[in-house]
This record gives C-alpha cells, structure tokens and sequence, in this order.
C-alpha cells in the first residue's frame, strides 16, 4: 500500500486509512497526519483562548462597568459550563461531518462570541447582555473534544501518546497566551476592543487554513452503543471525578486566578497580568510529563501522589491567603498549576488500561482485549473531558460564595483541600487498595492480571 485510495466524494474525504500498516505509514500516511496534527492545534489553540477570553476580559472592567467581583466569578461560571457541557456534541461532531470539515466549522463558530464580545464590551452594557456574550464565548471550550477525537483517528496505537499529548498541550498553552496578549495591551495603555480585534482575523486564518490543508477520514464512525457501554460503566464516573480535581482545577484556576489576586490582594488588572499566565504555562508545558511518569510508574499511582501534593499547596494557600502574603500566595498558587497539569496527564492515561484491565477480566486475549479497551476508553474520554471542565465552574462558584461570605477566596480553598482529599482517597481505594487484595490459587489468570493490573494503569 502507498497511500489513500481517491476519494469519492468532495472536500478532501479519504477513504481508505490504515495507520496501522506500517508501509503506508512510511510513504504516505504520517506526512498527512502530521499535516493534520499542526493545523488541528492551531484551531484548538485559538478555541482554548476564545473560551478563556473572559478571564482576560474581567480584568479591563473596572468601577465604571458596575460589576461586583461575585458578578465577574459568575460570569466566568457560566464560560466555563457551556465549555464543558458542548464538549459532548463536539465529540460527535467528527464523524458525522468530517475531521476537516467540523474544524472548519467550529473555528469558524469562535467569530460569534469574538464579535459580539467585541460590540458590546463597554461601560453601560447590561449584566445580562455580558453574561449572554459569555455563554457563547463557552463554545470555544468544545474545540478540545473534537480535536482530540479526530487526530487520535489519524495516528497508529504507537504514536498516539506522543500525538494527544502534543494536541491537548498546544490547545492548553492557549490560556496562558491570550494572557500574555492581553498582559501587553494592558501594559501599552490598550482596551478590550484591541484584544478581540487581534483575535478576530486569527480566527478566520485558522479556519482558512484547516479548509486547504486537513482531510476527512471515512473510517471514523460514531459508535452509540460504546458511549453507551462508556455511560453505564462505573470507572467512567470514578475517572470523572479525579478530572475534576486536575483538569477542572487547572481550567478554573486559569479563569479565576487574575480576580482573586484584584479582589482578594488589592492588585490592579495590570499587576494581575504581569502575574496570571505564569501558572497555565507551566501547567500546560509539564502535562506530557505527567504522562510520561504514568508509563513509567503506573497512572494510578502518580496520581495519588499528586493529589497529596495538590492538598498541601492548598493547605498552604489558606495560610497565604489568610495573612494576606502575596509572594507565597502567588508561589504556591504557580505550584498547584504545574501538579494540576501534570495530573492530567497521569489522569488521562489510566484510562486506556483500566478498561484494558477490564476487557482481560472478561476473558479477552491479544487483540480482542485491546479492540475492547480502546472501544470504551474511546468513548468514555469524551465524558470524562465534559465532566472533568464542570470542575472550573464548581471553583468560580466556590470563590464568588466566598468573597460573598468571607470577603475573600480563603473559604473556597477549604473546599478544594477537602475535594482533594476525597479524590485522594478514592484512588487509593479503587484503584491501588484492590492490588493488595488476595486472589484465590484456584481464580482465572485474567482475573489476577485485573487485580494487578490497576496500580499499572
């Protein structure tokens, strides 16, 4: 085999796609999933910022817009919640119009919320009219989902790890960015409108650009009844629960971090900027590193360790928030970045074995079991993503009941420690106490290697 049989239908559909050959990869297959890989990112690079657009945007409101800070961790709830919740459909979305096509069309979607932020963000706006700009700015949170399903098609098993990680980190790195960009309109004395009005052709490049250069695969069909399976199985919900603690963290952290420090120490939207992007960068740059520890270790227990680690700088920003200490709330805070990043890493990668533990419990051998492990995992990371980002809403709202309450963020990061603390204990219990568990002489080899199998997860 040398390449993709021709296409038969209009828009650069490919037909044939077999990644797994390693001929074909060789001739012709990793030039074009590597040509698809860059220009998927860009995209989801350009989405992660769209969805991330408020967090820069609340910062430039000041006392003439009338908002109160529990007005601005509202605001940027809402953001949060479409993202998350459109990350369903957008997973979807590829194999019913196409890679190509559906990134083109959900690069293109980024304009809405872009334009409409960009006509309405002055002083005398209405809450409700900012607080419907921001719903649409959420869709720019679903571009992750859909990326991640249509560059996992494209690459062999071998080279997925390396292809996802660089996906979801490119598309990361997005927060910190926009708010570098922002940190230098500040800086030169820029408004808003500047901002969006740098984002607005970026936008339309990126959607020309995945119209001339990606490809549609015909092989990527949806598979109901996996969401199915992926939706009744337990570790699906379990698995959520920790991507809340790391992914939610990170991406509620990202919106929250430049209001806490105006709110909570008194700083100015420009001392705040010199200070926000610090800690999505570095959590962006380390996820790999976390995958690749959970290769190396087992996902599980990295995990688990890393959740301590979020605890204590938790525990450690209650003290730094409660004596008001800037260089060590602002220190810590840039460490629970880089463990939120490198959790997702570790998190995202038990996925695939557990459900490969499971499919050799089920008797499964060779390729059987790996067919059936990826099938679930497949369609259960697309919830577990839609689940894990509600964890960005649950820490705005924290924080605005909060300042409501207590007049600072103290009181939202009891609440994460005591989170942590549960997600600590239920990877412990679910996924590393079962390896201590006594397996009878008599039971199946399949069900040993379960056991066993969750602490390599």
């Amino acid at each position: 085999m040398t390449g993709p049989a021709p296409t038969r239908r209009s828009g650069r559909w490919i037909e044939r796609w077999d990644p797994e050959d390693e001929a074909f990869w060789r001739s012709t297959g990793e030039r074009i999933a590597r040509r698809n890989l860059w220009f998927s990112v860009l995209s989801e690079h350009i989405g992660f910022s769209v969805w991330t657009l408020w967090s820069v945007l609340v910062l430039f409101m000041g006392p003439e817009y009338g908002l109160t800070p529990a007005d601005k961790f509202l605001l940027t709830s809402v953001v949060t919640l479409v993202g998350a919740v459109v990350r369903v459909p957008y997973t979807f979305a590829v194999a019913v119009f196409g890679g190509r096509n559906w990134t083109i069309v959900s690069a293109s979607l980024l304009l809405i919320p872009t334009v409409a932020a960009f006509v309405v963000m002055e002083p005398g706006t209405s809450y409700s009219t900012f607080l419907l700009v921001g719903l649409l700015a959420g869709i720019g949170g679903g571009n992750f989902a859909s990326s991640m399903t249509n560059i996992n098609a494209f690459f062999p098993l071998r080279k997925k790890g390396w292809a996802l990680g660089l996906n979801a980190g490119g598309g990361n790195i997005g927060v910190p960015v926009i708010q570098l960009v922002a940190l230098a309109i500040i800086g030169a004395s820029g408004g808003p409108r500047v901002l969006l009005g740098i984002y607005i052709p970026l936008i339309v490049v990126a959607a020309v650009l995945a119209a001339l250069f990606m490809d549609n695969l015909s092989s990527v069909k949806n598979d109901t009844g996996a969401a199915k399976d992926a939706a009744r199985d337990a570790h699906t919900w379990i698995m959520s629960v920790l991507y809340i603690g790391t992914f939610g963290s990170f991406i509620g952290y990202s919106f929250a971090f430049g209001q806490v420090l105006t709110n909570g120490f008194g700083r100015t939207p420009l001392q705040a900027a010199y200070l926000t992007f610090v800690g999505p960068l570095l959590g962006s740059l380390i996820r790999p590193l976390g995958g690749w520890l959970a290769d190396r270790y087992g996902g599980a227990r990295i995990t688990l360790w890393n959740y301590v680690g979020m605890a204590a700088a938790t525990a450690v920003l209650v003290v730094a928030s409660m004596q008001k200490s800037l260089p060590l709330f602002v220190s810590v805070f840039v460490v629970l970045f880089v463990l939120s990043g490198l959790g997702n890493g570790s998190t995202f990668k038990m996925i695939p074995g557990i459900f490969q533990a499971k499919a050799l419990a089920k008797g499964l051998e060779g390729e059987a079991a790996v067919a059936h492990g990826r099938r679930l995992s497949g369609a259960s990371m697309g919830l577990i993503g839609a689940v894990g980002a509600l964890g960005g809403v649950g820490i705005n709202l924290a924080f605005r009941q909060s300042f409501l309450s207590y007049g600072s963020g103290t009181g939202a990061f009891v609440a994460f420690l005591a989170y942590y603390g549960v997600c600590f204990a239920v990877t412990w219990a679910v996924y590393l106490r079962r390896t201590a568990v006594r397996v009878p002489a008599t039971a199946p080899a399949s069900e040993a290697k379960a056991q066993l199998g969750y602490a390599e997860v």
